[in-house]
């Protein structure tokens, strides 16, 4: 109950800041029913190529495009409650999350980003004393709640045999992270590049997501797309996954030139943009349609099951209130047309 009032008081608030979003449902007059809102993440990523390259405003010439930053899947997920955002670069955890109870967002997975590799770590500062998992009982460990960077230290703390109540986890974001880290208040952070970087100078890394993955829990950045959205611009929808496709080969082919958008994007060198790409898993355009991920229409993709099961562990550690049912998750993976349609 207190759960469902808090939702609904964020709600409220999100509204009053962000207006009802109907314009992208189709009211209103033709140039807000033709707006993209789309909400990104300051972490190395094809989406940060699109952004700094136009190439969605290349191809969507008759749509306005807003791209707005958001620090957390968590605040996106709100801004989805809310209706006030049509395409995100959103976490694997907070999806599950929104596809659960009591959200229920109403919202299509139509995109692979990135599998979570390097770029996500556990770090503990260097004078904590600290060595391994275990040793983070008693100590105080910042993150971002209902993030993907969440989720992977609870799997941590829970493949290393820690309960949650021998430590103290307090909710920051990543900008308060480092901050926290300088001051001296935190003595560990489950976090994400470009921060993750900053904290690596004085500090050790325990555990990334890439050993999480190989152990069971792997995470995911994920394009997806309000339904609503996607039933009334469809082939909107379908510019935006081709230039997302675009980026990612980008990455493959031409590392620098996708490391130069990069680090505009996020004010880094192009060295380090080009070493922060390569501590995350990129996938090739063809194989988003693979069995591994959204797979087809004719034969749906494992990312369903990843989603369940991440849910699961959510519901067990008391995080969300119930699990989907596969066949839920199912229908909101958005693959129609793969993989033909992410071809130029």
């Amino acid at each position: 109950m207190r759960l469902r009032f808090l939702l609904s008081f964020v709600l409220i608030t999100v509204l009053a800041a962000c207006g009802d979003g109907t314009a992208s449902r189709g009211g209103g007059d033709d140039a807000a029913a033709n707006r993209i809102r789309l909400a990104y993440q300051a972490f190395p990523s094809g989406d940060l190529i699109v952004k700094n390259k136009r190439w969605l405003e290349e191809a969507l010439p008759g749509y306005r495009i807003q791209w707005t930053k958001f620090d957390s899947g968590a605040s996106i997920n709100t801004a989805f409650v809310a209706g006030s955002v049509d395409i995100a670069a959103i976490g694997s955890s907070p999806v599950a999350r929104g596809l659960s109870a009591p959200l229920n967002i109403p919202y299509q997975v139509a995109f692979v980003l990135d599998v979570a590799g390097d770029n996500e770590a556990l770090v503990v500062r260097n004078d904590s004393g600290v060595s391994a998992i275990e040793g983070l009982r008693g100590k105080k460990v910042a993150t971002s709640f209902a993030s993907t960077s969440h989720y992977s230290l609870l799997a941590a703390l829970d493949r290393a045999g820690v309960r949650e109540s021998e430590l103290t986890i307090v909710d920051l974001e990543p900008q308060d992270i480092l901050a926290s880290w300088t001051r001296g208040d935190i003595d560990a952070a489950y976090t994400w590049l470009p921060t993750l970087k900053e904290l690596e100078k004085d500090g050790k890394v325990l555990v990334t997501s890439r050993e999480l993955a190989t152990a069971g829990k792997p995470t995911l950045d994920l394009g997806v797309v309000s339904t609503t959205f996607l039933k009334a611009h469809p082939d909107a929808v379908d510019a935006w996954r081709k230039a997302e496709a675009r980026a990612l080969q980008l990455i493959t082919d031409n590392r620098a030139e996708a490391a130069a958008a990069v680090a505009a994007e996020l004010n880094l060198t192009k060295e380090d943009a080009g070493d922060q790409l390569t501590q995350g898993v990129f996938l090739k355009p063809a194989d988003l349609a693979s069995a591994a991920w959204l797979g087809t229409p004719e034969r749906p993709g494992a990312l369903a099951e990843n989603l369940v099961s991440a849910a699961q562990f959510l519901k067990d550690l008391q995080k969300i209130e119930a699990v989907p049912e596969l066949a839920t998750v199912r229908n909101a993976i958005y693959n129609k047309g793969l993989p033909d349609v992410l071809t130029p």
